[in-house]
């Protein structure tokens, strides 16, 4: 099967939001009326980013997913996408599998594939996704830009900081895969999906818009990326440690009690749920003021959110015990995130 005979059986699709879709040497996409174009790119790596005899379908979710979510974190609607692909060999089961992951999660938010690229290498997949947000800015998102989608720079002193769905599931699931942990089979089949099939949270990102101050998605782990919104902003943060153990779905569910769970994994939890990553949730902060509106976001977008401290002068972040002592600052600073070019 040729390059582009596999283009057409496998992913060719209609895009009626397209002013020219697969076919040409490019696509053709023209912004509406008083958007701007939210673009983010995302490659996953056999071996890196996923073991190589995952589930085919679930791959295709999971890199689309993760794409979704960083569109999610600027509060834009997904429009469109680009696909390029790079396969060892073609196996055509393999890529029905895929491609029906792909295209059932850009059905579900309306996001075409518009054109890419496909070649024979290491199995790579590298995706950029397109959206719109509208260019005015509202009052919480205005930071000196132009535009009324959510930055990593708004975050004010003051500001409640939350997370939205489950945090540190699918780190806990990739341990249990390395062989580190065991996971009761109930607990571990939903920690693998979590870490396998991301829901990227479009619909909260879309309702946070004019409530949210920042926003960031939690890839890399919620301590890094909450660090990108802290940096940006030019501030510090307290994180609430009892709020942060409430983030684990599998502590909810342990067999027995949360207790048995922490004696059971301990900081190995912590760790998950600050430097896991792989969650694709929503890390933002909204004023006090907003509380209701928050929650109100959460209702219309039938996404769960928590909230796990406060923005602060002082920069860096602190863990609180829950009489309002801060631990030591080891107990969030050995917790670092997944870094592609670090050297520990």
């Amino acid at each position: 099967m040729g390059e582009f005979d596999l283009i057409q059986r496998f992913f060719s699709w209609p895009t009626p939001r397209a002013v020219l879709g697969v076919g040409d040497d490019c696509a053709l996409l023209a912004p509406s009326a008083g958007m701007h174009m939210a673009i983010s790119t995302d490659t996953l790596i056999s071996g890196r980013h996923f073991f190589p005899d995952v589930d085919p379908q679930a791959l295709g979710h999971k890199a689309l997913a993760v794409n979704l979510s960083d569109l999610a974190a600027c509060g834009a609607r997904p429009v469109a996408f680009v696909l390029a692909l790079a396969l060892p060999e073609v196996k055509d089961a393999w890529l029905e599998a895929f491609a029906k992951g792909l295209f059932d999660l850009a059905q579900a938010h309306g996001c075409e594939l518009i054109g890419g690229d496909t070649t024979r290498g290491p199995l790579t997949i590298t995706i950029t996704v397109f959206g719109e947000v509208p260019n005015t800015p509202t009052e919480a998102a205005s930071h000196g830009v132009s535009t009324g989608a959510l930055l990593r720079s708004g975050a004010q002193v003051g500001d409640d900081i939350y997370a939205s769905g489950s945090v540190g599931d699918a780190a806990l699931a990739l341990r249990a895969l390395q062989g580190k942990i065991t996971l009761p089979d109930s607990l571990m089949a939903a920690a693998r999906a979590r870490l396998e099939r991301p829901e990227p949270r479009v619909a909260l990102g879309l309702a946070l818009r004019g409530v949210a101050t920042a926003c960031a998605d939690v890839s890399d782990g919620l301590r890094g990326d909450l660090d990108h919104i802290l940096e940006s902003s030019q501030v510090g943060a307290t994180l609430q440690r009892d709020a942060l153990g409430s983030l684990l779905a599998t502590r909810k569910n342990y067999p027995g009690a949360a207790s048995a769970f922490d004696a059971a994994f301990g900081d190995f939890a912590a760790q998950c749920v600050l430097g896991g990553g792989d969650d694709y949730e929503l890390v933002f902060t909204a004023p006090e003021s907003k509380r209701l509106a928050v929650a109100k976001a959460a209702e219309l977008s039938a996404t769960p959110v928590t909230r796990i401290g406060q923005v602060v002068l002082a920069h860096g972040i602190t863990l609180m015990d829950a009489s309002g002592k801060a631990l030591p600052s080891l107990a969030v600073g050995d917790f670092a995130s997944f870094d592609h070019f670090s050297l520990g």
